[in-house]
């Protein structure tokens, strides 16, 4: 299951680090507000590479995340990652910073065309605002 967001990068949360069984690793959160009616504010988690990934973008760029949701039990309490697993400009977008590393995009995938919102009408304006009595 894919999951996507398109948003502004509002802030950059300082990067974690520490050792493991498995090693060493590093994460680093970050925050994206989507671009709707309604705009919302998402913390996703980057971790290994993609944190590193993550400092080729600058705060107001317009970047496309896709994510998955995990979610674990610890101690009877739920805990759920917004684990984001590619972070890329948006279309049309371009990079503030040139990134000599970054690999090269894929091209995208087709998708349908986006619904265009209908305004609010009420039904007596579809009614041709006649009363029944």
């Amino acid at each position: 299951m894919a999951l996507e967001v398109i948003g502004k990068l509002l802030k950059v949360l300082p990067e974690q680090t520490g050792q493991g069984k498995n090693g060493a690793w590093v994460k680093q959160n970050f925050v994206v507000e989507t671009i709707d009616q309604f705009p919302k504010q998402v913390c996703f988690l980057a971790w290994g590479e993609k944190a590193n990934d993550l400092k080729q973008f600058a705060t107001g760029d317009t970047l496309r995340v896709l994510f998955s949701l995990e979610s674990r039990e610890y101690n009877d309490r739920w805990y759920t990652d917004v684990r984001a697993w590619r972070i890329e400009l948006a279309e049309g977008e371009t990079a503030s910073a040139p990134a000599a590393s970054a690999p090269a995009a894929r091209p995208s995938e087709s998708k349908a065309p986006a619904k265009q919102q209908q305004p609010l009408t009420s039904f007596y304006e579809e009614d041709g605002n006649e009363l029944p009595f």
